[in-house]
């Protein structure tokens, strides 16, 4: 069995930064694409990052370019999610998930294949 664990959630001031960490046990890590999704309330869940298997390739949602960076450490079995200039719209709860591939440098923006996820770590972004 597969597990996820999302930590490093929080409350956080308009403009400032935050890291999120995903732990991954009972798999072998680099197997895995991995991907982070977000669901704010009254929302549907939207994809806000991926990262290819040695982390090599990177995939970002148009509302988090340039602000999120999303990365792994294989030798970890950890992925990571710095946000930066966050702002209320950031506001969600957050999932990473995983997704067995064949594929070494490939990165994949939708929930479809992600059979593995953990169970959300809350960001709260005060105005």
């Amino acid at each position: 069995q597969v597990v996820l664990v999302e930590s490093g959630g929080g409350l956080v001031k308009a403009g400032g930064s935050l890291r999120l960490s995903c732990a991954v046990s009972g798999g072998a890590f680099s197997n895995y694409a991995m991907g982070w999704f977000r669901q704010a309330p009254g929302k549907e869940r939207e994809f806000v990052a991926s990262v290819s298997r040695r982390g090599g390739s990177t995939g970002y949602a148009d509302a988090v370019k340039g602000r999120f960076i999303v990365s792994r450490d294989n030798a970890k079995n950890t992925m990571y999610l710095q946000m930066n200039s966050l702002n209320a719209e950031d506001t969600a709860i957050y999932y990473c998930a995983a997704k067995y591939t064949i594929q070494w440098d490939s990165t994949y923006d939708g929930p479809q294949g992600y059979a593995y996820w953990g169970q959300g770590t809350q960001v709260t972004v005060s105005s």
